[in-house]
């Protein structure tokens, strides 16, 4: 929608469609100046000073921008990266609210706020010519007809489902659109799932994600998408339309298809870090605009990160700023693009406030007492590389339950002292849930997922047969960080657990 509003404000975040413009709001503790850069179809940049500001709100009007513009932030304040400072006003930074993304990082120093060999100096080097743009892409689309199937829990069958890898292959959908958000609308994709018996789908990310330069280098893509650098913004490879703001009505098109069909569309989502990495990783968008307040920085020496993900650093959800964002996400993908629920990657970083996992959390304070996600699936991955959590979580909350899986693979594989167990997990896991008087709907069974073999391969394989595309050498150690989990024993068995998600072993 477009406001006729006449003067800047602070709140929505990001850019909003104005009469005659955009208001464009940043949220920025520690800057010292905010520019709004418009690039043209050439790539010549105009920047605007954003010169109100409100609270830590960066904002103003920009005038002349509109659906379609190409724009990034530049964001001036201090260098002092010992003291979790990481400002660099050379280099173009993704809002963190933007609802498109167009193009890809040409991976080199440019992307980089510190000097690579001395990284407690600032680089001067422009990244502009290097780095995708945001894009304002048209919010109008006709959602009449639309209807959430709303299932109950206990009817629910979730099939996980990549998004490319899926229509890829498929040889019934048309060519033209395999690998993306139109394939899987498709009457072929979709008459596929319910003659599966499923009724929903669990998009593997579709934020907008950052293809690794240590990937690139080698000649491959990171396939999973763990790695967001867009919160609000679908990835642009997925889309038929291409990424130049079409990916946004597609993937409406695609919900609305789903749902037609009686199907829920449930979406991966990975709040618990970005693709910025750790100390040595590229600044691309919130190391630079606010580094203290949407990171946790390791309390004594606050130019390294607080890393309970395995990624270099976590998203800071004891702040405001960050728990915004996220919460900002959710009501978003909700209601603009009408999802129906979310399956929270590494769900127990987002409950650390103060390093351990707290049931009552700001985050799930703010989950439980938010009105329009009330009615929405809400699924934890009970665990991150610091804890392992199953049964954590609030009562309104679903749990991938790690203990159906592997007492279940375990039983498969002859354990004969797991029966007394097994027989837990088919009635639901009362010896998990009960004593909380959580519902057995609590637990989500599964025996594999992304994160292994598929069903099939668990069955016929003992070790994994994709070393020449594992990310991250020397991820079949999974003894050793299955353990460091707290998973149960048993769990290390399974080599299947490979970090084919991009992170390494989990």
């Amino acid at each position: 929608m477009t406001s006729s509003a006449h003067r800047s404000l602070p709140y929505p975040l990001g850019a909003t469609l104005v009469e005659g413009g955009v208001d464009m709001a940043v949220y920025s503790e520690t800057a010292e100046k905010v520019e709004f850069c418009a690039f043209d179809e050439f790539g010549a940049e105009t920047r605007t000073p954003l010169t109100e500001r409100t609270g830590h709100v960066f904002h103003g009007i920009v005038p002349g921008a509109r659906i379609g513009t190409r724009y990034g932030l530049r964001v001036h304040g201090p260098w002092d990266p010992g003291n979790g400072l990481r400002h660099n006003g050379h280099k173009l930074l993704l809002d963190p609210h933007a609802r498109a993304i167009s193009g890809d990082y040409a991976w080199g120093q440019e992307q980089f706020g510190h000097d690579q060999t001395t990284p407690s100096e600032l680089d001067p080097s422009d990244s502009a010519g290097f780095t995708p743009h945001c894009l304002i892409p048209d919010p109008d689309f006709d959602w009449a007809g639309d209807s959430a199937p709303l299932t109950p829990l206990s009817s629910s069958v979730i099939y996980e489902l990549h998004v490319k890898g899926f229509t890829q292959t498929h040889p019934d959908v048309p060519e033209e659109i395999r690998g993306t958000y139109a394939g899987l609308a498709s009457p072929a994709a979709i008459k596929h799932l319910p003659d599966l018996g499923v009724t929903a789908v669990e998009l593997l990310p579709v934020h907008q994600f950052v293809q690794d330069s240590n990937l690139t280098d080698r000649g491959l893509r990171n396939y999973w998408g763990y790695n967001t650098i867009g919160f609000f913004a679908p990835h642009g490879d997925y889309a038929a339309a291409g990424d130049e703001g079409g990916q946004v009505a597609e993937f409406k098109e695609m919900v609305k298809a789903l749902h037609s069909a009686g199907l829920e569309v449930v979406l991966d989502v990975v709040y618990n870090h970005t693709a910025e990495g750790n100390h040595m990783g590229p600044t691309l968008s919130f190391k630079g605009i606010d580094n203290e307040s949407y990171y946790r920085l390791v309390e004594g020496d606050r130019s390294n990160y607080f890393d309970t993900t395995g990624t270099g650093n976590s998203i800071n959800v004891g702040h405001p700023a960050a728990l915004g964002l996220i919460m900002d996400s959710l009501r978003y993908w909700v209601t603009e693009m009408h999802v129906d629920g979310f399956r929270f990657d590494l769900a127990t970083t987002l409950t650390r406030q103060d390093g351990d996992a707290d049931e009552h959390s700001a985050f799930l304070t703010l989950i439980q007492q938010d009105p329009v996600l009330a009615h929405v699936k809400m699924i934890a991955e009970p665990w991150d590389t610091a804890g392992y959590q199953v049964g954590g979580f609030p009562a309104e909350w679903s749990e991938w339950n790690g203990m159906f899986r592997d007492d279940v693979r375990g039983f498969w594989h002859g354990e004969s002292s797991l029966l007394g167990t097994l027989s837990q997990r088919i009635l639901g896991s009362p010896d998990v849930y009960e004593a909380d008087r959580r519902s057995p709907l609590s637990s989500v069974n599964f025996v594999t997922a992304h994160d292994g073999f598929t069903l099939a391969d668990l069955t016929m394989f003992d070790e994994k047969h994709n070393e020449a595309t594992c990310c991250r050498p020397g991820c079949g150690r999974v003894r050793r960080r299955r353990e460091s989990l707290g998973c149960p024993p048993r769990a290390a068995m399974w080599p299947s657990d490979c970090g084919a998600s991009g992170r390494g072993v989990r």
